[in-house]
């Protein structure tokens, strides 16, 4: 039976629990301790999986290139593509409904109540970014005519705001407003102070989204009604919202990186890394992590003999412990052979609520191994 030290880190702990997964040891205690590391309650069961975001495959798949040698372990703490701290990323649906007025405002094209449930966020978790993005299709309208534009408003909701209920000026506060000519593929907006206040005060009524003529199209849709000229804004509407946060224990590996994929495979009974391939379809979790569909963890194995060679990469305590154990092998135990360098990964899963979530997690694959 191997055995972890008693200071392993984050990283390593799930790496030998999904290890002892894969082997079926304590099958269900391993399991939900996975799980709560991933900051889920139960085993997701995605109903009708959401497709993955772009963002979050192109960042996928630029963290699966083999780690780069002595690559600083802070890179596994920031999110180089948005230039903030974080090793968690999510995309969060919305989760709001459309709102229908009593009183058709004739220059209004459409008002939506947005709402993102963030309540799955880990105690601890810092939010760093929040990104709302607004999508449209290309091919939702046609082209404007000269002078006629578009003005969207986004508002934050004051008030509880029920199905069918209209939206009332006193319970909302503007946030931002933007004017545009004719529908682009996406509209971002910065909205990270906004979340962390959701975040902070277990208060988040949601937002008000509202797209309306302007310009000359409003005189337009005055004349003739808003029909023609907002025409399929709404069918073609929608909207996320990707938050990134930091997760502070995740990130207090110190460890020097290596690659990770060339672990010799040579016999000998001496201290040295074993391949080890740990696939997530053998402990029945294909359905909800999205990828990778496994990874070459590898693990430690051996024996650390008298006289500790500078190849097993032993510390002074090692081989005076290994001198000791040579005079008295009943009183005094051989130093263990443990992992010394790992290197991290990243997956991407869906959570119990059917987010797409991309998590990097430190020390899950073993490059080193050494007598300790």
């Amino acid at each position: 039976m191997w055995t972890l030290p008693v200071r392993a880190s984050f990283g390593a702990s799930l790496a030998w629990a999904l290890f002892t997964v894969s082997l079926g040891m304590d099958l269900s205690l391993q399991e939900s301790l996975l799980l709560k590391s991933l900051g889920l309650s139960t085993k997701p069961s995605p109903k009708i999986p959401i497709p993955v975001p772009s963002v979050l495959w192109r960042i996928f798949q630029k963290r699966k290139t083999p780690p780069v040698t002595n690559r600083d372990p802070a890179d596994g703490c920031r999110v180089e593509e948005f230039n903030v701290p974080g090793n968690i990323i999510r995309v969060f649906a919305d989760q709001g409904h459309f709102i229908h007025s009593t009183q058709p405002q004739p220059l209004l094209c459409l008002q939506k109540h947005l709402y993102f449930n963030l309540s799955v966020l880990e105690e601890g978790e810092l939010l760093t970014m929040a990104q709302l993005e607004i999508k449209f299709s290309h091919n939702s309208y046609h082209s404007p005519g000269q002078g006629q534009g578009f003005e969207l408003r986004l508002y934050r909701s004051c008030q509880v705001l029920l199905q069918g209920m209209p939206s009332l000026g006193r319970g909302r506060e503007l946030l931002l407003e933007q004017s545009f000519a004719r529908l682009h593929q996406s509209l971002l907006f910065n909205l990270s102070d906004v979340a962390k206040e959701w975040t902070a005060r277990s208060r988040n009524l949601g937002l008000i989204l509202e797209i309306a003529v302007s310009g000359d199209g409003a005189s337009a849709a005055l004349s003739v009604g808003p029909q023609k000229l907002c025409a399929g804004i709404d069918s073609f509407l929608d909207t996320s919202l990707l938050v990134v946060t930091l997760s502070p224990q995740q990130c207090g590996a110190s460890r020097r990186r290596r690659s990770a994929y060339n672990v010799p495979v040579t016999p000998s009974n001496l201290c040295k890394p074993r391949r080890l391939y740990i696939s997530f379809s053998d402990v029945g979790w294909e359905n909800w992590i999205i990828a990778p569909q496994g990874y070459m963890a590898n693990y430690c194995l051996g024996e650390c003999p008298f006289p500790l060679t500078a190849e097993l990469n032993s510390t002074n305590h090692a081989i005076l412990q290994t001198m000791v154990h040579s005079l008295d092998p009943e009183g005094t135990p051989q130093p263990c052979c443990v992992p010394v360098r790992l290197s991290p990964i990243s997956i991407l899963y869906y959570d119990n609520s059917d987010n797409v979530v991309l998590r990097h997690y430190e020390d899950m694959v073993v490059d080193e191994c050494g007598c300790r």
